[in-house]
């Protein structure tokens, strides 16, 4: 991919080629690279107006080091449980700009980001009353915005996180009864929260989202106790990571988030607009890499045969949401510049047909002891993978 060099027949990351890395870590391992990190940040901030702030969701990648180095890029975190949670306050974030979704939180997961001071977006009548009781218990006001289900999806996304029914949030018709609640029980309330979904290359459809999550926005603001201070409009950026995929165009989504900062001005005077993004911070700033054990040809197919695979990498493997299994960019790294290629499938060492990171893909001819790379890997990999599953050694993951 373009954002790695090639030097010497190797792919590099971070100053490092993949052969020097494999021989200091073992394999398989993730690399992430801070440099790919910084330029995709730079180059969001300036698409962006200066006025809508921007947090990392934790839930991409919460390699503590990773988030740590977030702290300073980014002007806050978002998390999703009791575990990011602690990652989070350990990173050095101002603890005011740290946010907390999720649907089920536990009593000592509310606790604690109450006596941390952090934000709660609430998902449920239950999280309220709990919430008061606490708020009481500790003398501390829990900081609060209401995460809403809307009424609109959006389209496109590879996921749909709103919209219809959905265990997120509090659909859009029961907000105001909430509202009410959240007042008289003398929570501190300070916005709203929408996410509409994930993983998208249309920056039309994410333009809608966020201008129908404004509008609803400003609607249920009229039933808020107190002024709305921040509306977290969600994410959706998406990556390419499949042929024909193009990326996104940031152009049009700049050019409505100034707008809808604008029109804040006037409809919500107080409120900050925030966008969450994880994938497209971090996504293309990360590779997997494993090793090629065996060289295998069955009935005129051949298969490279890794020490890692769908255990370390669910996404790659197609168990992470695809409907129909593609091929993540792959390449065999240490020759990269290849002067013969063939065509295989790279499989891993776990005993299902479902452990696959390239089926059928044109690759340098490869022998054991060769490097397979993963691109686009820096989210939803190493985190999101069943790593105990059949007892195989644990990757690594490095920061460069």
């Amino acid at each position: 991919m373009t954002q790695y060099p090639i030097v010497n027949g190797e792919l590099v990351i971070g100053g490092q080629s993949v052969s020097q890395l494999a021989t200091e870590l073992g394999t398989p391992f993730y690399a992430y690279a801070r440099a790919v990190i910084d330029a995709r940040i730079a180059h969001l901030r300036a698409a962006l107006p200066a006025a809508i702030k921007l947090h990392y969701a934790i839930k991409a990648n919460p390699m503590p080091s990773l988030v740590a180095h977030m702290t300073g890029l980014v002007d806050g975190l978002d998390v999703a449980s009791g575990g990011e949670l602690a990652v989070a306050l350990a990173s050095g974030m101002d603890t005011r700009e740290i946010s907390f979704a999720g649907p089920a939180k536990r009593e000592p997961e509310l606790e604690a980001a109450v006596r941390a001071g952090v934000l709660l977006n609430v998902e449920s009548f239950r999280e309220v009353e709990l919430l008061a009781t606490l708020s009481q218990r500790l003398g501390l006001p829990a900081r609060v915005a209401v995460r809403v289900n809307p009424d609109f999806e959006l389209k496109s996304s590879g996921m749909k996180m709103g919209g219809g029914p959905k265990p997120f949030g509090v659909d859009a018709e029961n907000v105001p009864e909430l509202l009410q609640r959240i007042g008289d029980l003398g929570l501190a309330f300070e916005g709203f929260h929408l996410f509409a979904g994930s993983q998208n290359l249309r920056s039309e459809a994410i333009v809608e989202a966020q201008q129908l999550s404004f509008e609803l926005a400003v609607r249920l603001a009229a039933h808020a106790p107190a002024p709305v201070r921040t509306l977290n409009l969600g994410g959706g950026f998406g990556i390419p990571y499949f042929p024909g995929d193009a990326p996104l165009d940031l152009a049009p989504i700049g050019a409505n988030l100034a707008a809808l900062a604008e029109l804040a001005k006037t409809k919500l005077p107080h409120a900050e607009l925030v966008i969450e993004l994880g994938r497209y911070l971090v996504g293309e700033a990360g590779v997997y890499v494993c090793r090629v054990v065996d060289r295998k040809v069955s009935r005129g197919q051949t298969f490279l045969v890794c020490d890692g695979g769908l255990h370390h990498h669910l996404a790659a493997s197609g168990n992470f949401g695809q409907l129909i299994r593609k091929n993540y960019p792959v390449i065999i790294g240490n020759k990269a510049a290849p002067e013969r290629t063939e065509t295989v499938s790279v499989v891993g060492p776990l005993c299902t047909p479902l452990d696959i990171l390239a089926e059928r893909m044109e690759l340098a001819l490869a022998l054991p002891g060769d490097l397979v790379v993963v691109f686009q890997s820096g989210a939803y990999g190493f985190s999101a993978s069943p790593r105990d599953f059949l007892g195989h050694p644990q990757a690594k993951e490095v920061l460069l």
